[in-house]
């Protein structure tokens, strides 16, 4: 079973003290190690693991997740890690790594140079001075409830272009976004990206809810955001999209890839659902 930990630290002294006997004895156990960290951190560690640096593992959070539920599945690991301590998306991460992993047999040490008060909420225990404890103040991923999960969607901004989509008009749907994904000055490859997110979502709409729906479609210069309203009303799933579907289910792969193909997923439900896209022009953006 999984077993999350947050690690707070205050040097390389104390990086050391508490992560290298825990990982040694992982790999004494058998265990696969994987630590996400600096090279500098790593070469001190001195230790034969997997490794992969900071800056690339937490480029994005539903990656990560995917990254680590992959590493993860199917066999005994350790995955020692320095995630970031500020953004919504970061702090979810945290948090649903406690459902995506829940059947796993890993350890997780998530390693803080200063211990961030939301660190408490996504962390079932904690290693203090005393030695590892629970957190009295853990809430179950499912009903944690982060301050921009209840901020109304910004309005759109510029000139905004919307079409109405049934099941006959999916592919129609397609060649629109993509169209105008290139018209905006949208790198290819992202095209494709935000092509088949608008049509995994657009598709469940039409599967799952109403039976059709709208897409709204504006840019900023930045990005472009594809908003899909279902008049179906709200989503049931409490974590819609963040855990990984049953691999042998035909189902539930919508969501899950729409958040990591795009730079933000934003949903909002109600009378009538809402799902916005957000994808950036250009990946150096």
């Amino acid at each position: 079973m999984l077993t999350h930990i947050a690690v707070p630290y205050e040097s390389d002294e104390g990086f050391l003290r508490l992560v290298r006997p825990r990982v040694e004895q992982a790999l004494h156990d058998g265990r696969h190690a994987l630590v996400i960290t600096s090279p500098r951190r790593l070469e001190l560690l001195g230790l034969p693991v997997d490794s992969a640096p900071s800056g690339e593992w937490y480029r994005h959070p539903q990656r990560a997740l995917a990254a680590l539920h992959e590493y993860a599945s199917g066999r005994r690991t350790m995955v020692v890690g320095e995630p970031p301590v500020e953004g919504e998306g970061w702090i979810r991460y945290e948090s649903v790594i406690n459902a995506a992993l829940s059947e796993q047999d890993c350890t997780i040490l998530c390693l803080y140079a200063a211990l961030p008060e939301h660190v408490l909420l996504t962390h079932p225990a904690e290693l203090a001075a005393d030695g590892l404890r629970p957190s009295s103040r853990y809430v179950h991923p499912a009903e944690l409830v982060l301050a921009g999960d209840r901020t109304p969607l910004a309005e759109p901004v510029g000139e905004v272009r919307a079409t109405a989509f049934t099941a006959p008009e999916l592919a129609r749907l397609r060649r629109v976004v993509a169209d105008y994904a290139r018209a905006a000055g949208m790198e290819r490859g992202l095209i494709s990206s935000l092509v088949l997110s608008v049509s995994e979502v657009a598709a469940n709409s039409v599967e799952h809810g109403a039976g059709h729906g709208t897409i709204t479609m504006w840019t900023n210069g930045r990005e472009v955001v594809c908003e899909i309203c279902d008049p179906g009303g709200a989503l049931t799933d409490p974590l819609p999209g963040y855990l990984p579907p049953e691999p042998e289910s035909q189902r539930g792969y919508g969501l899950w890839i729409s958040r990591q193909l795009c730079d933000l997923v934003q949903i909002r439900g109600g009378e009538v659902l809402r799902i916005r896209l957000h994808m950036r022009l250009r990946q150096s953006a």
